[in-house]
């Protein structure tokens, strides 16, 4: 089975105003690279899918959908907070966005290819329940965990975030949910201000949360240890049934927005370790969405790096 490629023009149609570093340039960026190396031709290319409404309200309720409604404009270019402008077309991209990673869910689960790759956007991982923020409107990786267990009868399915910025959206969803367990890395402290190691779950979800905060400046070797002598170890106790990655690339040496030093190389093997336990645990069923990353050249070498380790 082979890796398979989701994406859309509808995600570029989302604009976000001059100078604003969640642009369209970024799938152009990824594509053009795709195509360049050859990589493109040896993926399978599935088109999403929107998402189901039902599929949304399992993780947002009417009233944030009904305000991003309204907040959308019909021209020009609006805010849903400082950070976060949306367009006329805005909506429809975070419905379709969603919608990648469920349809990429489908293509897994049903073994029509061994895992998945969505190139979308906006992002997802800051959206809270009724909250959007940090460039993001819907929490895609979370929509696509809720739709895999009401579809499929998945009990165990782990979010694994490397973005540099803490997934609070995530966190905040899944936080008493024991049967979504959530893993993040993140520079710390910085943007939003949440994953302290002390944020751990609660409820029937105390200990289904795992942050790993680290301080500015660290790179590769940094993250491979917490990724093999950390994650793994939990994760191969915990025994997801399909892991699922917020694949942001912001935390690359020569990204504009973080003051991390992880390259391109550094994101191939992250990739492989969790390539590699998930094919002991879940059969390899991974379903992996985009999230941040804003040098382009950076942004697009490490999604090929990303792709090429699945693709093994």
């Amino acid at each position: 089975m082979k890796t398979a490629f989701l994406t859309s023009p509808l995600y570029k149609e989302h604009l976000t105003g001059a100078g604003h570093p969640e642009s369209p340039y970024r799938l152009t960026a990824i594509e053009d690279r795709l195509k360049v190396t050859g990589l493109m031709d040896a993926l399978l290319e599935i088109v999403p899918r929107p998402v189901e409404k039902k599929s949304v309200l399992a993780v947002h309720p009417e009233k944030y959908l009904k305000h991003l409604e309204e907040i959308v404009p019909r021209s020009g270019i609006g805010y849903l907070d400082p950070d976060t402008p949306v367009s006329p077309r805005s909506l429809q991209a975070a419905w379709l966005a969603a919608g990648a990673v469920v349809t990429a869910v489908d293509a897994v689960m049903k073994q029509e290819a061994q895992n998945a790759f969505c190139a979308v956007r906006p992002p997802g991982h800051h959206a809270l329940t009724s909250r959007g923020m940090g460039f993001c409107l819907l929490n895609n990786v979370a929509i696509g965990a809720r739709y895999a267990q009401q579809e499929y009868g998945i009990e165990r399915v782990a979010i694994i975030d490397w973005d540099v910025h803490h997934g609070n959206g995530t966190q905040e969803i899944f936080y008493e949910d024991p049967t979504v367990f959530y893993f993040s890395v993140h520079q710390y402290p910085f943007y939003p201000g949440t994953g302290s190691e002390q944020e751990r779950g609660s409820g029937a979800g105390e200990g289904s949360t795992l942050n790993c905060p680290l301080d500015s400046g660290a790179g590769d070797s940094d993250y491979v240890e917490l990724f093999e002598n950390i994650l793994a170890p939990v994760l191969t106790a915990w025994k997801p049934e399909l892991v699922m990655i917020s694949a942001g690339f912001d935390a690359h040496i020569e990204d504009p927005l973080a003051r991390m030093e992880v390259t391109t190389e550094g994101f191939g093997r992250l990739t492989g370790i969790v390539r590699n336990f998930s094919d002991r645990l879940c059969g390899g069923k991974i379903v992996s969405a985009l999230e941040g990353g804003y040098n382009l050249d950076a942004l697009a070498k490490s999604v090929e790096k990303h792709l090429s380790v699945l693709m093994e």
